[in-house]
């Protein structure tokens, strides 16, 4: 059953050499890895005019301000990841580059940073697609985590299904918002040009704004800033991407920055114009597309664009987080679990890792996007500002033609980026302190783990004239017996055939006294010359007494030169879903035998014919 699921759900597996077909065109690229960057202008405005409006309307002025530093920390950022898309093909993005010029450590806060912001970015994109879902259907609102959660299962599913299916998958979506957008700017401009659309700005610009204040100016900057996440998610996954891949890789981000640019540009100038004012029940963008389409078709089709690349915008997190887990692992920081490609060449383990982490903050956070989006922006500008300082290091290094430009566009970005990161712990301290307390945790994470390979590589190594095996005088085999059936029979003569001191041993309870000498009378008859050991248990444990009677006779063994295997019987049903009709005691004995280390645990399997 579970592998019929498992197929209907995943699809057949791929070999090994289909990898090549999995590769990425720009065309589709785009769809898969820009959907984060550009479903953030879906809430990136209205962060910015929720915290302006905290002061009057007049203060949504400046919202035009804002857009525009924005849009100059936006370029700065994509001539950044270029050069490192150029430089570090690999993928890993801001973790190699971290790491290779500012050292291990910052690596893995970039890494670490990245990990989480990949989570933050699948549990803020699904829930701000749940608002726009309940902002076009109110009756909706109570089932708003639910729904979050069904669409991060759908989206690990197709993920699980493999890159080129959903990047196939993604492409209407995607596609579809960008045409609605495009369509509602171009419309929205060209009715204000003709006069259809009143202007209903609360101030004009350069209009004095009474109580304006540097600081509440940076709390906006910071608030919109989360318009740029996703826009690195191209560096991590150059890998994927057709040859020549460092080529394509750069101008789809180049395509995906332009499109970024004039689709945030555009929202935010109309929500100027019109005079928006953010509102609990009523998103931003849905009060722009009502003012530019009216109640009808078109805005409809506005809303259920959104609410579909808002969706699919946690694929951007489902597309890198495995990567960076697959290049924190190949440096022993994660588990090498994270190394294992699935049936459908993905790497499954980082892609349900990330489906589990996202419904974990859609939960503790109630589905609520605006508790999330400042710990969200931390996680993406920490990884920024070691990125792009890294760079500096890199060009100074490095050198080459014009390395000074590209290292001043990085200084750029590294200045802006660090500036807004501490904005964001200074004025958003309530939202993004958990940062704090979760990067020292993954830190002390990555270097246990690292300790740890590091350790079993030192104990599994083969030192040069080292006696590379112990030599034994002899086997000492303990079969474990719990009745004397056919299974019990073949164990014991394999056991006769590998050992030269054979034990059966049978743990007896209180319930059923007769029973258990008859087990023991039974054995004798068959096995005369074996020895056989009843060990009572008054509390039903088979485990325990096992444990410690494995223990003696393997102390008295080893006096003798001589190996312990514990021999542990089974037989395997015909068909895999009847295992769940028999108890595992075999599982339960080898968990606990595998603990002691002058143990040798072996299964003796009988396979059932009907």
């Amino acid at each position: 059953m579970w592998r019929y699921l498992k197929r209907l759900v995943i699809g057949k597996p791929l070999k090994t050499m289909d990898e090549g077909g999995q590769a990425l065109t720009k065309f589709k690229a785009l769809a898969l890895l820009s959907s984060d960057a550009l479903s953030s202008v879906a809430y990136g405005t209205e962060q910015i005019t929720t915290v302006l409006i905290t002061l009057s309307a007049a203060a949504l002025m400046y919202q035009l301000y804002v857009a525009a530093l924005v849009l100059v920390l936006l370029f700065a950022i994509t001539m950044s990841y270029r050069q490192i898309i150029r430089a570090y093909p690999s993928g890993g993005g801001a973790y190699v580059v971290a790491s290779t010029n500012w050292g291990r450590p910052a690596g893995l806060v970039a890494g670490g940073s990245l990990l989480v912001d990949y989570m933050l970015t699948v549990a803020v994109s699904v829930t701000s697609g749940t608002e726009a879902i309940t902002s076009a259907i109110p009756a909706l609102a109570n089932y708003q985590v639910l729904i979050a959660v069904l669409i991060v299962i759908a989206i690990m599913a197709l993920n699980l299904r493999g890159m080129r299916e959903s990047a196939s998958f993604l492409t209407f979506p995607v596609y579809f918002f960008i045409i609605m957008i495009i369509g509602m700017i171009l419309w929205g401009v060209m009715n204000i040009a003709s006069g259809n659309l009143t202007y209903h700005a609360s101030a004009a610009v350069g209009a004095p704004v009474q109580g304006m204040t540097l600081v509440l100016f940076l709390r906006a900057f910071s608030s919109g800033s989360s318009s740029l996440t996703g826009v690195e998610a191209i560096s991590n996954a150059v890998p994927n991407f057709k040859r020549p891949k460092r080529k394509n890789a750069a101008n789809t981000l180049a395509i995906m920055s332009l499109v970024l640019a004039v689709f945030f540009g555009g929202i935010t100038y109309l929500s100027y114009y019109l005079g928006v004012k953010p509102q609990v029940d009523n998103t931003v963008l849905s009060q722009i597309a009502t003012a530019v389409f009216g109640h009808g078709l078109f805005y409809y089709l506005l809303q259920l664009s959104t609410a579909l690349i808002l969706a699919v915008a946690a694929n951007t997190g489902f597309s890198a987080f495995p990567i960076l887990a697959y290049n924190l692992a190949k440096d022993k920081f994660l588990p090498h679990a994270y190394m294992d490609r699935g049936d459908r060449l993905g790497y499954s383990n980082g892609i349900i890792s990330l489906a589990v982490g996202a419904i974990a903050l859609i939960f503790i956070f109630h589905g609520k996007t605006t508790l999330l989006i400042p710990l969200y922006a931390v996680g993406v500008f920490v990884p920024f500002t070691l990125s792009q300082s890294g760079m500096i290091i890199h060009w100074f290094r490095e050198r080459g033609q014009w390395w000074w430009m590209k290292a001043a566009v990085n200084l750029l970005g590294a200045l802006i980026s660090i500036l807004l990161v501490i904005f964001l712990f200074l004025l958003h301290f309530g939202n993004v302190w958990p940062y704090l307390i979760v990067m020292p945790l993954l830190l002390y994470m990555f270097y246990r783990i690292h300790v740890h390979y590091n350790r079993v590589a030192a104990q599994l190594r083969v030192v040069a004239k080292e006696k590379a095996a112990i030599d034994y005088d002899g086997a000492t085999v303990i079969v474990l017996v719990s009745n004397v059936t056919r299974v019990t029979a073949q164990a014991v003569n394999y056991a006769r055939s590998i050992g030269d001191y054979v034990i059966a041993m049978h743990v007896s309870f209180d319930e059923n006294p007769e029973k258990e000498h008859k087990t023991a009378a039974e054995f004798k008859e068959t096995f005369p010359d074996v020895r056989f050991v009843d060990i009572h248990s008054s509390y039903r444990s088979i485990a325990t007494p096992t444990l410690r009677f494995c223990d003696v006779i393997a102390k008295r063994a080893a006096e003798r030169n001589f190996s312990t295997t514990v021999l542990v019987p089974q037989f395997v049903p015909k068909k895999p879903w009847q295992n769940i009709l028999h108890n595992q005691t075999s599982l339960r004995l080898r968990a606990v035998l595998n603990s002691r280390e002058n143990i040798i645990v072996s299964t003796y399997n009988y396979h059932l014919k009907e």
